[in-house]
């Protein structure tokens, strides 16, 4: 398995994973109408503006899984769902924290779906932390939803 900069043509397969990913995490924890907009077209439509700030996990070849990092947010990390389990997923989280501490960030976060128990055990398990309610906003289908979230941080720098 290898980590590497996303590049433009990577960004079809990346939005491939994140829907499928993306449901199984969120069915069920999110309102309706978020998961109701959350298509597989609107998963490609807005991925490749989203190559800069995506690193990809290639296995044999084909790309498995990524993560999105902005700033001091790690917004997006998602593994195909047949290789959880696998390690990967814990190699990017890891990678995922390297450009928040090189930007000078003491603490990064991510949020994530209250109603998602894996994703939290799995965050903990790695060392992050549970800070707290985020009403996380977010937009689908031209409508703006307030996802229940808790915000988790780690310290990435002494």
């Amino acid at each position: 398995m290898e980590l590497r900069p996303a590049v433009p043509e990577d960004m079809a397969t990346v939005a491939d994973i994140w829907h499928r990913a993306w449901h199984l995490a969120h069915a069920g924890h999110v309102p309706d109408g978020l998961t109701a907009g959350r298509t597989l077209a609107a998963f490609h439509e807005r991925t490749p503006a989203r190559v800069a700030d995506t690193t990809v996990a290639e296995d044999g070849g084909r790309v498995v899984g990524f993560i999105m990092v902005v700033d001091d947010e790690v917004e997006q990390v998602f593994l195909d769902p047949d290789l959880h389990g696998s390690g990967i997923s814990a190699t990017l989280l890891a990678e995922a924290e390297l450009p928040v501490a090189a930007a000078g960030h003491d603490v990064a976060w991510l949020a994530v779906v209250t109603g998602n128990a894996r994703a939290r055990r799995f965050y903990e398990k790695h060392g992050w932390s549970d800070a707290g309610d985020l009403p996380y906003e977010v937009t689908a289908l031209g409508e703006r939803f307030v996802s229940p979230c808790r915000r988790y941080e780690k310290r990435v720098r002494p």
